[in-house]
This record gives structure tokens, sequence and C-alpha cells, in this order.
């Protein structure tokens, strides 16, 4: 299926699928743009709004009863487009404030913070929407409905979330005047306690990173 008929007429604009569709190709072609690094200034709050976008979509599928392909077996895609340029380009753009630190489940008592990177979180989230986007493009819109409700909630949905605390936390550090921690030279293959990363973690004042990422003016 072109992004023609992606977009056809004859579609109704207010099914489900359509709106669902929208919202994760709007996502794709926004961060794609954005890791272009042609407006830098301007990333961090724009990687905000598009990742609170795309969440909503996600709020709605996992809202969702539960969503059963037409097929007992997924139909083969070939092989998944690499993302690697992408996270790389990420990962230049945000190097200052690329790392940071993460609990994945809030209900898992005393369970340490791990170092993360909104880079990888980006990435891998649009590799899960592509995969269902690709179904949604051949036709099969009940087992791209499926792939995006499941990676919902094995994958892309905590990725997304971790990535918007982060993202939110950045933009309030720097609006509201306080200093902001550094997880600098962290190893995110590590698996590091808190006491380690509070070690770690280098103090940076926010005017050494509002001015670079355009959050506000520098005096």
């Amino acid at each position: 299926m072109s992004d023609a008929t992606l977009h056809a007429t004859n579609q109704d604009p207010d099914s489900f699928a359509v709106q669902i569709a929208d919202q994760v190709e709007s996502f794709i072609v926004a961060v794609t743009e954005v890791a272009k690094g042609d407006e830098p200034d301007s990333a961090v709050p724009f990687l905000l709004l598009e990742v609170s976008q795309l969440l909503l979509a996600g709020g709605r599928l996992g809202a969702h009863e539960d969503i059963v392909p037409d097929e007992r077996y997924e139909p083969d895609l070939g092989p998944e487009a690499d993302v690697d340029e992408l996270r790389e380009r990420f990962a230049r753009l945000l190097e200052p404030i690329d790392v940071y630190s993460e609990v994945f489940d809030p209900y898992e008592p005393r369970k340490a913070p791990v170092a993360c990177r909104i880079s990888d979180d980006l990435a891998d989230v649009v590799t899960d929407l592509r995969h269902g986007l690709a179904h949604y493009r051949a036709g099969r819109t009940t087992e791209a409905l499926w792939w995006w409700q499941f990676s919902y909630f094995s994958n892309w949905g905590s990725t997304a979330s971790a990535a918007l605390r982060a993202l939110q936390s950045l933009v309030a550090h720097v609006r509201l005047n306080q200093p902001l921690e550094e997880l600098d030279g962290l190893d995110t293959d590590e698996d590091l306690t808190e006491d380690a990363l509070e070690e770690e973690a280098g103090r940076v004042m926010v005017e050494e990173l509002a001015g670079p990422l355009g959050l506000r003016d520098l005096k």
C-alpha cells in the first residue's frame, strides 16, 4: 500500500485504524526530520511534543479491547529497515543529555536505576512503529493494529514513556533554573546501582545546556 493509498479518500478518516496509523506515520516523519540536525536549537522541545503525542496513540491502543490478528502466524515482512543511522544522528544531536537513569518497572520493589539513552529509545520506538506500518501499508490493518498494541505493552510504550520522562525533566530543569545532573560517561551496558549513578554523575549547570538546546536565551 503506497502513501497515497494510506490516505485514500475511501477510508473513513474517523476510523480507529486510520487515526492510529496517521499518528504513527506522523511521529516517524517528525523524529526523522529532527534527527537530521537542521534545527538543533528546537530539538528537545520538539521531541517532547512528538513523544507526548505518540503516547496518546499508545494510550488509545492500551485502552482498546484485545486485537486479534486475522492469521495465526505473522506474515513475513522481510528484513527490518536499519535504524543505526537514526540512532547515531540522535546520539550526536543529544550528546550533552543523551544518557539518563531510569527504573524499568515502578512496581518491582527496590529495583536499582539503570543508565539509558534517549537516542536508543527513539530508534527502538521507530523500529516497532515501522514494523506495524509495513503491515498497514500492505493492507493488513488488523495485523498492524495487533502489532502496535502488542509492542506498546511489551516494548515501545515503556520505552517512549521513559524517554518522555527524561525530555520533560530536562525542559523542566532549564525552565526552572535548576541544576541538572548529567550522567557523564556512564556505560549503558552496565548494571549500575543507585550509589554508582550518584558517584559518577557530574553536576552541569542549566546555563551550559539551555543555550545550545534552544530552551531559553542566555544573558
